[in-house]
């Protein structure tokens, strides 16, 4: 279980880097199909619709992920984690968010 979390660990780090620089390649490489984002504006997007997204450059600097909890469910994990950033007029602001991640052919693969 260790070698999981530790996957699942690079994985979220590796999610959160590609937010942060609009790394639509690498979040092309590492989204399951079936991928959905539950935005801050409360919208629901897609797959296709987070990568068009995400190809605008993002204003938020120094976005990092706080109190991360993995939990492994057998093939299915899920992770719990806060967020901080500072905001384009220099504020400090929080989130949250929970991702669900599959595992196909040993390989994990964010779903939400």
């Amino acid at each position: 279980m260790t070698n999981d979390i530790d996957e699942l660990t690079a994985l979220n780090l590796d999610f959160v880097a590609s937010a942060q620089n609009s790394d639509v390649r690498r979040f092309d490489e590492i989204l399951a199909p079936e991928f959905y984002c539950s935005n801050p504006d409360k919208s629901l997007v897609d797959r296709a619709a987070f990568l068009e997204q995400t190809a605008k450059p993002v204003a938020i600097k120094n976005l990092q992920a706080h109190d991360v909890k993995i939990r492994i469910m057998g093939h299915f994990a899920i992770i719990h984690a806060a967020t901080s950033y500072t905001t384009p007029d220099g504020q400090q602001a929080h989130g949250r968010y929970t991702a669900r991640n599959q595992s196909r052919s040993r390989t994990c693969r964010p779903m939400t």
